[in-house]
């Protein structure tokens, strides 16, 4: 074991950089004045013929570009134009969607966040062919989505959901009953949006005269309260948030039909204590899709609805020992015959080929490896694009696959981790590529993979880095106790010497499918650890059991016992670190945010006898205060498996804690609640464990803000130097 470790970190000595007159990394330099900020490119927004792309210029005009040369051919919209519609009140159009037809824009200004993903906006609709603007909503709401056809707008205000026509110009509602903590009619409740990652709950059907929607009664729903901070009485901020084993929304699906003005309840079967986690319509402008899920989340069920009479059928069932993540990549083809659908059904992530009755046509990809992506489907050359973790679980490369199985090619080169995104026609994509130690190089493709243009390689930033001491993380893996590859990442000191001892930090996440341990560009991390690797640490982060894309058993082993196997090999791989000739013993360290925060106090608890400072940013410390969706499905409920949540609650090891320890937590934060270090703290000062702490009032999981997030790890930085 000691040998595998040895040679991996010797190699990596030959990747640091030549130590000639360069300068230090300053967390000003990371956090506040952007030395290391990676350019990109905007993409682009493909146009329905597949040979135009739009993107808006620094005027915030709207140009249209040709993709064989990269050539500006015409411009589209005029700001100044919108300038004028809008009685000399100009507009920001960064935040803009195309109409089906390309002759109108949605236009979505005055954002502003809910939760994480959720907005609200004030939506203007410009005309591209009149010049006009139209506001048909005066103030916020949600989610406003134009018609196929765009004969009318559908959103969300209030909880209830509207459409407004176009042609008699009037505001028509759907749904009366919207009450804040009580029913959301068209969106979704906290938990969905978090842990299914659905916030728009409404769907025009192809036609345009139907809107599929969900409604979700949260009014059993336990409601959290947290305190805003900053006037002389705190606002409450209350919102249903459903913990583990707790009551969840009553959810059901409803199709209203603008027409006959009527609604149909989509029939989703009498259990209520479900999950129903995607809806979406089929080809058929009569046929909805529903998924259904078992509250233990191990039973998936595809359902076809009939959207007038709501009558609905069980197509396929997908059972699994463990638990099914819900993922987008199921998609029904033109041919109006067939689906695609991804499955772990052979202990691995794979698409799958369906007819409409469920049947299996075809496997389409298959092997010791995890589709990662899908990038979308080439119906007219029968052709599936997506990228996978065969090559290595720690890169990712982008294939394409015929609808029959056959003629699987890789399309990009170039080591590291590639993603796509192609334009309408499949004929180009765009292919941004990066490693761990060089920022991304954007570049035009063609179908076949070949390169057409470089718009941006970042080379200005790559001599840029020359100047600093820069160390290369370099890759690798180390065996745990059953003998199980673990894939790592590891960063020496700018200046190593093998006759030297040094200290480690372990960087973890470590939650269930999760990564740390990737070839792609990571930004203002990569260059903290620089930071200490030019003041003498070596950085170490190890992908163990529960991890991602190595197939199902690696990732679900952890399944009941959140926390354990986890922990258990960041302990092992430290202790294999304690055994190097230049590692301290003494002074090995391990931090992590949110799952990895969780890890890190479980390191300093259970393994005391190796880890001697660790810091916990946003942790959970105690399973029974997260979200149901995301707990049970991994743990199922406390009343099933109570032990095992008490077992791996590092609020309940406390008393093991000997080394330094830093608990850091914003006080707004909605998703693992700042309980979860109050009661931390709580458990150490009735045990009598010294401990350091940072809370960041009024900010969420993510603590950000360019000076908080400034004082944040400048706190962090000063605790290591101190205790490490």
């Amino acid at each position: 074991m000691k040998k595998v470790f040895l040679s991996f970190l010797f190699l990596a000595v030959f990747s640091v950089f030549s130590a000639f007159a360069q300068k230090d990394i300053s967390l000003e330099d990371i956090w506040t004045k952007g030395t290391f900020s990676a350019k990109g490119v905007a993409g682009f927004n493909s146009m329905n013929d597949g040979r135009y792309f739009c993107n808006l210029d620094e005027r915030q005009n709207l140009l249209r570009f040709e993709f064989a040369t990269g050539k500006v051919v015409d411009t589209l919209v005029l700001n100044q134009d919108i300038k004028k519609a809008n009685g000399g009140s100009a507009l920001d159009l960064q935040s803009f969607s195309w109409s089906n037809d390309e002759t109108k824009l949605i236009i979505a200004t005055q954002s502003e966040s809910i939760y994480r993903h959720s907005s609200q906006s004030i939506f203007y609709i410009y005309d591209l062919n009149s010049k006009t603007l139209l506001n048909p909503v005066k103030e916020k709401v949600r989610y406003a989505n134009l018609s196929p056809d765009n004969s009318k707008m559908a959103f969300v205000r209030n909880n209830d959901l509207y459409y407004y026509d176009f042609k008699s110009k009037l505001e028509l509602r759907i749904t009366k009953d919207g009450k804040e903590n009580a029913i959301i009619n068209g969106a979704t409740d906290w938990v969905y949006e978090e842990e299914f990652a659905i916030w728009k709950g409404f769907a025009w059907s192809p036609n345009s005269d139907k809107i599929a929607f969900y409604r979700f009664d949260e009014t059993k729903v336990p409601e959290y309260e947290m305190a805003i901070y900053g006037t002389l009485y705190p606002k409450q901020n209350k919102f249903k948030y459903p913990k583990a084993g707790e009551a969840n929304s009553i959810v059901n699906i409803y199709v209203y039909d603008t027409k006959a003005e009527l609604i149909a309840e989509v029939q989703t079967g009498n259990e209520t204590d479900i999950y129903l986690p995607r809806m979406q319509w089929t080809q058929d402008n009569n046929i909805l899709c529903v998924q259904r899920l078992n509250r233990l989340q191990n039973k998936l069920e595809i359902l076809l609805a009939d959207a007038k009479s709501g009558k609905a059928k069980v197509i396929l069932t997908e059972d699994n020992p463990f638990y099914i993540d819900i993922t987008d990549n199921l998609s029904f083809l033109k041919d109006g015959k067939s689906f695609l659908m991804s499955s772990e059904r052979d202990g691995y992530n794979h698409i799958y080929l369906f007819d409409l009755k469920g049947k299996m046509i075809k496997q389409l990809t298959k092997g010791a490896f995890d589709v990662d992506d899908v990038f979308g489907v080439d119906e007219k050359n029968q052709k599936l694009y997506y990228s996978s973790s065969e090559v290595n679980a720690a890169e990712r490369y982008v294939y394409v696959i015929g609808l029959n199985g056959k003629g699987k090619k890789q399309l990009s080169s170039g080591k590291g981790w590639h993603s796509a995104s192609f334009n309408n026609d499949f004929t180009y994509y765009l292919d941004v590529v990066s490693t761990i130690n060089t920022p991304p190089v954007y570049s035009l493709m063609n179908a076949q993979g070949k390169l057409v243009r470089t718009l941006e390689d970042n080379k200005a930033l790559l001599g840029k880095l020359k100047e600093y001491k820069i160390s290369n993380a370099n890759f690798g893996t180390i065996k745990n106790e059953l003998g199980q590859d673990m894939n790592h990442f590891t960063i020496l000191p700018a200046d190593f010497d093998s006759t030297k001892k040094y200290p480690v930090l372990m960087y973890v996440y470590g939650g269930p499918g999760s990564q740390t341990v990737m070839n792609r560009w990571s930004g203002g991390n990569y260059f903290w650890y620089q930071l200490f690797s030019q003041k003498g640490y070596i950085i170490v982060s190890v992908d163990g059991r529960g991890t991602g894309f190595k197939g199902e058993q690696y990732k679900k082993c952890t399944y009941l016992n959140l926390g354990k196997f986890e922990i258990a090999d960041q302990i092992f791989a430290a202790k294999q670190l304690a055994k190097l000739s230049y590692v301290d013993p003494n002074r090995i360290g391990i931090w992590g945010w949110s799952f990895g925060g969780y890890m890190a106090a479980l390191g300093l608890s259970k393994g005391n006898d190796i880890f001697k400072a660790a810091i916990s940013v946003a942790p959970v410390t105690n399973w029974r205060y997260y979200d149901n969706i995301y707990t049970e499905r991994f743990m199922r409920t406390p009343a099933q498996n109570g032990a095992n949540y008490d077992d791996n609650s590092p609020i309940n090891h406390v008393e093991k804690i000997k080394g330094k320890y830093l608990l850091i937590h914003g006080t707004a934060d909605d998703n693992v609640h700042f309980q979860n270090t109050v009661e931390m703290v709580d458990a150490m000062i009735k045990k009598g464990v010294k401990f350091d702490s940072e809370f960041y009032p009024n900010k969420n999981h993510g603590i950000g803000g360019a000076k908080t997030r400034l004082h944040l790890y400048d706190r962090m930085t000063t605790f290591i130097l101190n205790n490490l």
